[in-house]
């Protein structure tokens, strides 16, 4: 056991990015004794994303933070996974979530609004009496000097703290100064996301289920939102000649329903009764998964280290997770380095696999060929039909995996 003077080494973190990652690893290290400040370039918190999944992996975690209420308040549970063949709208399968999901895994499966879920994180930490959330302050240098970690800041003040974790996204800063520019690959998808109003939609138009849309060269998801307030769509289309990273990149509605031409009545009927000021697009590029995420009393975290093309619905997730870990680590290590290095050693390969599942799924989605479509979906149609649990046991490894009893 580490003596009392040795653990208090390790008491005080400062966090580099205010998204569900960066919130999540405060509050699970708050709650395990840990003083954190918390630094975030934007100016304000705002409405900013759409729809996210929140797996029972996820859930775990949020409900370990005392956030299951509200999780339940802003969510939507969806009855169903479902593949539907995206020109005639065919359902290939439907595999029941909702109870049963609860029942196998252990919690909820739930879809929020991205806001909603980082409105209830932020007020969390705003409360909370040893997290200091400071905005309008990007960390923009930092350095460890092997007793302690000293950030420089946008605003030109300096703190320091016993170690640093960069949760500053996909284009982090952090990950730059302690490993240099990345080079990401783009995968010739481009993903176009908007949200549509419930009430502009027919009845039953869309059905309470987590659905997958394949077809030719792309494919879309539809699920609800905000209570079932709103439909998140999200669209993607292989493309060569658009290739700007970052999901706040305005679109254009009719380009969209140009991409989108030969599909099913179903998705044209949704994207004409969306807002039009929900619709953005963005370039889909790869990575590979990093060697290492840490160099001594600095590490990484979510997007910063394993970022994921949105093909499992598990982004969010794995950054939850990784929150909880390794507020784990840093309570019961003796000095930060150590902490960081186990955290690295029961997360890197899990995030890994993921990034291999939703690199696998960018292809195994966008079938067109009649004879590509039956070589693929027709065991998953046959699985559906003669033994369902088939289709569940893919998935066992990621949505039963509880981090908050390991």
């Amino acid at each position: 056991m580490p003596d009392a003077k040795s653990v208090q080494a390790v008491k005080s973190v400062l966090i580099a990015g205010a998204g569900i990652g960066g919130l999540t690893a405060a509050l699970a290290c708050a709650q395990k004794g840990t003083t954190v400040t918390v630094f975030e370039r934007a100016s304000e918190l705002g409405e900013v994303g759409a729809g996210l999944q929140i797996a029972a992996n996820g859930t775990q975690v949020l409900e370990k933070l005392g956030l299951g209420d509200d999780l339940k308040r802003i969510g939507f549970k969806p009855d169903a996974a479902t593949l539907r063949l995206g020109q005639s709208g065919r359902t290939v399968f439907s595999n029941p979530l909702g109870a049963s999901a609860k029942e196998r895994y252990g919690a909820w499966y739930y879809h929020v609004h991205r806001a909603d879920l980082h409105r209830i994180l932020s007020a969390a930490v705003l409360a909370h009496p040893s997290i200091d959330l400071r905005l309008g302050c990007g960390v923009e240098s930092f350095l460890d000097d092997g007793k302690g970690v000293t950030v420089c800041l946008s605003d030109g003040a300096e703190t320091r703290g016993a170690s640093l974790i960069g949760a500053d996204g996909i284009h982090s800063s952090i990950r730059e100064g302690l490993f240099g520019k990345d080079a990401p690959r783009f995968t010739g998808n481009v993903a176009w996301r908007l949200l549509v109003p419930t009430a502009n939609l027919p009845a039953g138009l869309i059905p309470p289920h987590a659905t997958v849309w394949t077809g030719p060269q792309g494919h879309a998801v539809t699920y609800y939102v905000r209570g079932g307030e709103l439909v998140n769509f999200v669209g993607v289309v292989e493309r060569k000649h658009w290739q700007v990273e970052g999901w706040q990149e305005r679109g254009d509605v009719a380009e969209l329903k140009r991409d989108f031409a030969p599909w099913c009545s179903t998705i044209h009927q949704l994207i004409d009764a969306a807002d039009e000021t929900t619709c953005f697009k963005w370039a889909l590029f790869d990575r590979d998964p990093l060697p290492s995420w840490s160099k001594g009393r600095v590490t990484l975290l979510g997007d910063a280290c394993h970022p994921m093309l949105p093909f499992m619905a598990q982004g969010a997730c794995m950054a939850i997770e990784d929150g909880w870990v390794l507020a784990s680590e840093l309570a019961e290590a003796n000095e930060p380095a150590k902490a960081f290095l186990s955290y690295e050693e029961k997360r890197k390969e899990r995030t890994a696999r993921v990034q291999m599942a939703a690199r696998a799924n960018a292809k195994r989605f966008h079938k067109g060929e009649p004879s590509g479509q039956l070589v693929t979906y027709g065991p998953m149609w046959l699985a559906a039909r003669i033994k369902p649990d088939l289709l569940n046991r893919p998935f066992d490894w990621i949505y039963g995996m509880n981090v908050t009893r390991s």
